[in-house]
């Protein structure tokens, strides 16, 4: 089969690599219909992985149908739609059956994409273990596009904005306009905030975040403005949507006494010069950490059944997965209005 295989910095191929086996009686092989991009993806394009390995397949993304199955699982069968929430557990321990799968008792957490252990979906097929669990049946009232942005981007908007305690009234930020942060703007609406401050330097993201009603600001205006609107007493609710020392810190620096930061961007420092003597007086909540799918999409599913989420919107390209090295080069030069990258065979 043909997939999308990492090879070193900026080296990302559309190569063959050997079709996908059942490797346990519980699970699944899958057929991708679609795949998209996500930005933690670009670390790894980017060569600041989270292995040493080199040839594996990339992403985290997908939908697809349902082709082979192993005989323990139950609970999806040949045919069926399906998404993949791109972190997987083991489906068997209270952790995993309670939605927390970077929690798994068995330890058998992990994600899609990131090395060899398990192997990514922007390929033709891939491999979906503890599949009854790990592939979930797109419900109805569900597009394709709109499973594919739940996959992973709209669940982790959604807990992005919710351990940021957004409640009805609060004034938010949102500190970059990637899917992501514009799907936490989306979010944080939802929720009941009575203002968004969407913050990014690229002009065309500040124009989808206005469109949804947000005030846009570039970053070198953005603490300004929001001290004037605020009187000088900054934001209830901060969600860090970029994952670098510099955005963490201005996160920081523009919640309220007793306001709550919740970061979301993928975080790779070992040493950030965290203010805890200024976060301690001011009593700060803090949070940090990635999303478990699973955990997210109850609350997810009939908000965009009813159309009040709507993170399909955010798709600006669809290329064949052959051009897969130009999307990511695309994406990654933010060329042409670029957002959410699908990929299809």
């Amino acid at each position: 089969m043909k997939a999308l295989r990492y090879f070193g910095e900026r080296d990302i191929r559309h190569d063959s690599m050997e079709d996908p086996k059942l490797e346990s009686d519980r699970d699944a092989i899958v057929q991708m219909t679609a795949c998209s991009i996500c930005g933690s993806d670009l670390h790894i394009y980017h060569g600041h992985g989270f292995s040493e390995d080199t040839g594996f397949c990339v992403g985290h993304e997908a939908v697809g149908e349902v082709v082979e199955v192993g005989c323990a699982v139950t609970r999806v069968k040949v045919g069926d739609k399906v998404m993949m929430p791109a972190a997987v557990g083991c489906g068997a321990c209270r952790s995993c059956l309670s939605g927390v799968v970077n929690n798994c008792e068995n330890n058998a957490s992990g994600c899609y994409g990131l090395s060899a252990r398990l192997q990514g979906v922007q390929a033709e097929a891939f491999r979906v273990p503890a599949a009854d669990m790990n592939a979930v049946k797109i419900p109805d009232g569900i597009s394709e596009d709109q499973a594919l942005m739940m996959t992973d981007a709209m669940a982790t908007a959604w807990f992005g904005a919710r351990n940021a305690d957004i409640r009805p009234g609060s004034s938010v930020g949102v500190i970059g306009l990637g899917p992501i942060g514009l799907m936490t703007v989306e979010a944080a609406f939802v929720m009941g905030a009575h203002v968004v401050y969407a913050i990014d330097p690229i002009p065309e993201r500040r124009a989808v975040a206005e469109a949804v009603g947000a005030i846009a600001l570039h970053p070198d205006e953005a603490m300004e403005r929001i001290k004037q609107d605020t009187k000088g007493r900054r934001l209830d609710c901060v969600v860090e949507v970029v994952g670098s020392d510099a955005t963490v810190d201005f996160a920081l620096r523009c919640v309220r006494v007793r306001g709550t930061v919740s970061v979301i961007g993928v975080q790779q420092s070992r040493r950030f010069p965290f203010p805890l003597e200024r976060a301690f007086a001011g009593g700060l909540t803090f949070r940090v950490g990635t999303c478990s799918v699973p955990e997210e999409l109850p609350a997810l599913f009939p908000l965009v059944q009813s159309g009040r989420l709507k993170p399909e919107r955010y798709i600006s390209h669809r290329l064949p997965l052959r051009q897969g090295a130009d999307a990511y080069d695309m994406f990654d030069r933010r060329e042409a209005g670029a957002l959410k990258m699908v990929l299809v065979p």
